[in-house]
């Protein structure tokens, strides 16, 4: 058997297996001959149908349940029927029925409103992960004396991300000390992205006095503590899934809502092709984890220009609708990059 399936196959051959992946994924009855040539018109006889198909399956694209006569695809063909949709779509993608634009600068709900929108268009269970706030930007820093040995210090970033540390001393602390903090942090790091080495020094910084250079390493950990947030995941559809769900795809559903649970194997799924341009399909065994053996997951990321932010994706059944999964994330996923441009600054 060839490494690559789709070597060889005739033109006849692609037509024929591209009929069995559409109606068996609108039917999920096998597919037979005699019912591809009344189907889709065809002008060569059922027997040499069967033939083809019969060679499909010696290429490990077709099986046959059973003694069924008929022929359901194998993952190896989903994995082709997706490969040939992501080739033949164009990079632009379709208009998509998402209205950001009343959202201002809200991520979170910009996020929410997509992956329910991407559910109802798809019925299929849609994921968006959120930027890692790491990724953000300094927007204000507010220390605030709640007693004479307690200091507040508070980092709010550029997308809305809040992180709060309280910190106790062990001398009181001057007030003009804690009012000095507010200023010199937001003068020096409004505007920078967290996590730069900008940040460190401004904290560090060896013109201070001995006092300010330890008054905000006390401070320091808030802004660690913003960059190791846990990541955010939006999942759109959940109510839904079981109630609409196949009765052949109840038990792959029931699996991954138990998954949901651990949300971190979803968001590593979802982060390990982050790619500006690219939209891709993971099949099967292709997604590495014991739940979603029976699982297809379409995926786009969302950004700047210059860099990923997220993920948007939609989650199904290998026998999902690709040619519209593809088609929804890609318009999806433009609409927020819509948006974010508008959210994040270049730093």
């Amino acid at each position: 058997m060839a490494s690559d399936p789709a070597v060889g196959l005739t033109p006849r051959q692609r037509d024929l297996l591209a009929l069995v992946i559409e109606e068996y994924i609108a039917t999920g009855q096998p597919v037979g001959s005699r019912y591809l040539v009344e189907r889709a018109g065809l002008s060569v006889s059922p027997s040499t149908v069967r033939n083809e198909l019969a060679e499909l399956e010696a290429r490990g694209l077709l099986t046959h349940p059973h003694t069924s006569a008929g022929r359901v695809p194998t993952e190896r063909a989903y994995r082709l029927h997706a490969d040939q949709l992501l080739a033949r779509q164009e990079a632009r993608a379709d208009s998509f029925p998402l209205d950001l634009s009343e959202l201002q600068r809200e991520i979170d709900s910009a996020l929410e409103a997509t992956s329910e929108v991407l559910s109802r268009a798809t019925h299929m269970l849609a994921l968006v992960s959120a930027p890692q706030l790491q990724t953000t930007t300094v927007k204000h820093v507010e220390v605030l004396l709640l007693n004479p040995r307690t200091v507040m210090a508070v980092v709010i970033t550029s997308t809305g991300g809040v992180a709060k540390r309280v910190v106790a001393f062990e001398d009181q602390v001057d007030g003009g000390l804690a009012k000095w903090g507010s200023e010199y942090l937001n003068e020096r790091l409004a505007g920078l992205r967290l996590g730069t080495n900008a940040v460190r020094r401004a904290l560090e910084e060896p013109s201070l006095s001995t006092g300010e250079r330890r008054f905000l390493a006390a401070l320091a950990p808030v802004f660690t503590d913003v960059m190791q947030a846990e990541q955010r995941l939006f999942l759109g559809g959940t109510t839904e899934l079981l109630e609409a769900a196949r009765e052949d795809e109840l038990e792959l559903y029931r699996h991954v809502l138990v998954t949901l649970e651990r949300r971190a194997a979803l968001l590593g799924l979802l982060g390990e092709a982050l790619d500006p341009l690219r939209t891709w399909v993971r099949v099967g065994g292709e997604l590495d984890h014991p739940a979603l053996q029976d699982a297809a997951l379409v995926g786009s990321a969302y950004g700047r220009t210059t860099r990923a932010l997220g993920s948007v994706g939609l989650l199904g059944p290998v026998r999902m609708d690709y040619d519209k999964a593809i088609r929804s994330v890609r318009g999806a996923a433009q609409e927020l990059s819509r948006f974010v441009e508008e959210v994040y600054e270049d730093n």
